[in-house]
């Protein structure tokens, strides 16, 4: 994927730059909140690498995708539109 002489580049569209800056958060909000409960979990619960902390991981990063997928279409026609 090199730019070739004869062809500019193209200038990111607002709808893919909004695409790839709301997956991006969403990584970090499910990261950020699965780390804070691993947290507790570590201190508390299970040890590190164990099959509860896999489990802690799944759960909030499935959770996170629902909220994600079901809050995009809200959050895409208001900035978009």
């Amino acid at each position: 994927m090199f730019h070739k002489r004869n062809q500019p580049f193209k200038a990111m569209n607002k709808k893919t730059l909004l695409g790839i800056s709301y997956v991006s958060a969403w990584i970090i909000i499910w990261g950020t909140i699965g780390s804070l409960i691993d947290f507790y979990f570590l201190q508390n619960t299970y040890l590190p690498g164990s099959l509860g902390q896999l489990l802690t991981f799944m759960i909030t990063a499935i959770i996170s995708s629902i909220v994600a997928i079901y809050l995009f279409p809200i959050i895409n026609k208001k900035i978009i539109s």
